[in-house]
């Protein structure tokens, strides 16, 4: 089934154990992962989030966690936890310039990206490409006009930045669709 921008339906398979301790596949969620469009066109999908350290696996807590969020979907970091998410970002199309107060790990996994920093310097990111955000102002930027990309993002709740005595907390500018972060 194709999806808003035409690429592959995305499926998550999440695995658990059962009552003798085998590996198995879980059923608590559907393995199809919709993506959802922002009034931008740009569409996301939780893949999965957890919440505290340790995460606690035992007695399908995880997924517990998870479960609730997809009900109640997070802002873009969830507090003492992670969040996996797909992005795909239509042709021509630019998120705001924005900034989480997390660690994250953003992966091109088709099409490319150009990142741009409030410095204006960028980088155009190709296929298999990997950024860490360290809590930076940035901007997720699409330019091909034909081509959508898909990223991959793995976010986890830092500390406030602190640059020069200056503290930077988390900075959305109204991303459409996002909230702020629990």
């Amino acid at each position: 089934m194709a999806h808003v921008g035409a690429l592959p339906q995305i499926h998550r398979y999440i695995t658990t154990h059962d009552s003798n301790g085998k590996a198995i596949f879980s059923n608590v969620v559907p393995e199809e992962n919709p993506m959802v469009p922002n009034d931008d066109g740009i569409a996301f999908a939780l893949s999965y989030t957890t919440k505290g350290f340790p995460v606690d696996m035992n007695n399908d807590e995880d997924l517990k966690v998870y479960e609730k969020y997809l009900h109640t979907p997070p802002g873009l970091v969830v507090s003492n936890g992670t969040v996996l998410r797909h992005v795909d970002i239509p042709p021509n199309t630019a998120c705001t310039m924005h900034r989480t107060v997390s660690l994250d790990y953003g992966c091109v996994l088709e099409g490319e990206v150009q990142l741009l920093l409030d410095s204006d310097e960028k980088r155009v990111m190709k296929r298999g490409d990997v950024a860490v955000q360290r809590g930076t102002m940035h901007q997720w930027i699409n330019q091909s006009k034909t081509e959508w990309c898909r990223m991959l993002f793995v976010l986890q709740e830092s500390k406030p930045l602190e640059v020069g005595g200056k503290r930077f907390g988390e900075e959305l500018a109204g991303m459409a669709g996002v909230r702020a972060s629990d």
